[in-house]
């Protein structure tokens, strides 16, 4: 989440937007980005991804049996 909350966090400051700002831009609540920003866990994934379509990423959701096997195959 250490890299969630900073690449949001880096990625909001390089275009000159306050949490409020980008929040409102965004169209999520202000909590949200704070809760992004400062790393938290309980985050909802499609809040989440609403914020990092404004810089073209996305997150999905991972089958932890495709990671064992490529970690496996490492």
């Amino acid at each position: 989440m250490k890299e969630l909350a900073s690449f949001v966090k880096e990625r909001r400051k390089s275009v000159n937007l306050t949490q409020e700002e980008f929040a409102e831009r965004v169209g999520v609540a202000l909590t949200v980005i704070r809760k992004i920003e400062q790393g938290k866990t309980n985050l909802n994934m499609e809040k989440v991804n609403l914020v990092l379509r404004m810089f073209g990423h996305q997150l999905a959701a991972v089958d932890s049996r495709e990671i064992e096997k490529s970690d496996n195959e490492l």
